[in-house]
């Protein structure tokens, strides 16, 4: 099995732990020596109930919920974890708000799966967070689902 493949189904075992009703996901940061330096998956912030109902509906779930990249980087600077130079996978690609902090948190490198970028729901952020993360020089990489 190769690294992307073993990173991006872990970044799939990860958002299992989501407890979005649509839409699970999850992503890790690696290092440069391919070790994990964070985890995160989209739900909501710590210490928040996420039992109540009607936080879970659209659209008020997009206030209450916190994306999986952005979960991780603050995973990562909660614990102390340098992310700078690191890589991201997962398995959607990053909204624009998730591009930011991506550049932000110093990653290089984004490895996703091939996704629909021209979603209607999403394409207006694809489309800037893909001009961003090459304008800040951040490698975007797809990879197959069986990698």
């Amino acid at each position: 099995m190769s690294w992307d493949s073993y990173f991006i189904q872990m970044s799939k075992l990860v958002a299992s732990k989501s407890k979005d009703r649509s839409t699970k996901v999850g992503c890790v940061i690696v290092g440069p020596d391919n070790e994990v330096r964070s985890t995160g998956f989209n739900g909501f912030p710590r210490g928040i109930d996420d039992e109540v109902e009607a936080r879970h509906e659209r659209p008020a779930k997009y206030q209450w919920s916190e994306h999986a990249e952005r979960n991780a980087i603050y995973n990562a600077a909660r614990a102390g974890i340098a992310t700078a130079g690191c890589r991201i996978f997962l398995q959607w690609f990053p909204c624009v708000d998730c591009a930011r902090a991506i550049i932000q948190a110093g990653i290089h490198e984004v490895v996703a799966l091939p996704v629909d970028l021209d979603n209607p729901r999403w394409a207006e952020s694809f489309r800037i967070s893909r001009e961003m993360l090459d304008e800040a020089g951040v490698t975007l990489r797809y990879v197959a689902e069986e990698c």
